[in-house]
């Protein structure tokens, strides 16, 4: 396992999620309203109730109603901000069942010896081919864009100039957002966490398991068949320099429950550019990576329909784009029949619908 996390989580570091929930495309998103930058010139801070929760209904004439609740998650989320959910302690407590957010998994076993011979192989994989540096790979203007940026956000690190640009996009962008006073996660996972081992009920992962066969040539694929690096890059520092206005409001709409500015307000092209370079590289056919998204959907909605099916309450977690779009997780749900409600409608209320009669309690994130 630690030599899937040298190679996959450098090179997937921060673009998994996406890559396993969206399908890869090259549509630019509109350009952000005029009136963005002004709205997200500071993110919120403070205590914030965040977005509701959907509720997703199984209709039992025998038995009664089984009903699953959804958080929408976001990334990235306000830093300094408490995030308290009134409805979620309530939720989890009479629940049955969590079901933890999609994910991809790496499986590999290559032993001891293994792991000693291809981990120097693994670290490599990120570096230019034939020890080139980024002034040698990249076309000057976006050599220089990238000098100002590095100063801003990185400092004098040499060792990074000889990283392949996928890689340094993940790094630009991880320090970018975290000096713009945002969060990849915003504590969401740990706060559920603890109140699902509080409350004894049970966490179920939705993750679709990738079986590496032939670790040593699945680093030669990778080696061989390098990502679309520039494009990636490229649409990173974009996202960095113009898109940051709106990932703040965004960012803002989702801890003041403001669902219509999320479906209003553009997502950055970034991660479609990276996931599409990953997508496209010779190595991610080889592994299988290229179909990922459509199995974990396999994979989350069949978890989704055991547990309407067998629990009276369940608790879940998705991506905010598979409750908003149409053809997302949620709407293929109420496509099979499900009887879905979104936050905005009156009738979507936990407090409404407790069947165990617990008081409101309340779950608290702070960064």
């Amino acid at each position: 396992m630690r030599l899937m996390r040298a190679l996959f989580l450098f090179v997937l570091s921060g673009l998994l999620p996406v890559f396993a929930q969206s399908t890869v495309t090259t549509t630019v998103p509109p350009p952000v309203p005029s009136d963005v930058a002004e709205l997200a010139a500071v993110v919120v801070t403070g205590v914030q109730p965040g977005p509701g929760l959907w509720k997703v209904t199984r209709k039992d004439p025998a038995t009664g109603d089984h009903v699953l609740w959804v958080l929408g998650t976001l990334s990235p989320l306000p830093q300094s901000v408490q995030w308290q959910s009134h409805d979620l302690e309530q939720v989890i407590s009479e629940s049955q069942q969590v079901l933890l957010s999609p994910s991809v998994t790496f499986k590999a076993d290559v032993g001891f010896l293994g792991k000693m011979f291809l981990l120097p192989s693994a670290y490599s994989a990120r570096k230019n081919d034939d020890g080139q540096t980024l002034q040698q790979v990249l076309p000057p203007p976006v050599y220089a864009r990238w000098q100002v940026l590095k100063q801003k956000y990185i400092g004098n690190d040499r060792g990074i100039e000889r990283w392949r640009p996928i890689f340094v996009a993940q790094e630009l962008y991880k320090r970018a957002i975290k000096a713009n006073g945002l969060s990849k996660t915003g504590g969401i996972q740990a706060n559920v966490d603890a109140l699902a081992k509080r409350y004894g009920v049970k966490e179920v992962p939705t993750s679709y398991q990738v079986v590496i066969e032939h670790p040593g040539a699945a680093l030669k694929a990778f080696k061989s068949s390098a990502p679309h690096d520039t494009t990636c890059f490229i649409r990173t520092m974009d996202s960095i320099e113009q898109d940051m206005p709106a990932m703040k409001a965004r960012a803002n709409a989702w801890a003041t429950g403001d669902l219509q500015a999320l479906r209003e307000l553009p997502d950055s092209a970034r991660r479609d550019a990276c996931v599409a370079a990953l997508a496209d590289a010779g190595f991610a056919r080889t592994l299988g990576l290229d179909d990922v998204p459509a199995k974990l959907a396999q994979v989350w909605l069949a978890a989704a329909r055991a547990t309407l099916g067998s629990n009276k309450q369940s608790f879940a977690m998705l991506p905010m784009d598979e409750l908003l779009k149409p053809d997302g997780y949620i709407s293929k749900l109420k496509a099979q029949g499900y009887v879905v409600e979104s936050p905005e409608d009156d009738d979507a209320d936990p407090a409404a619908s407790s069947s165990v009669g617990v008081s409101k309690g309340v779950g608290s994130a702070s960064h």
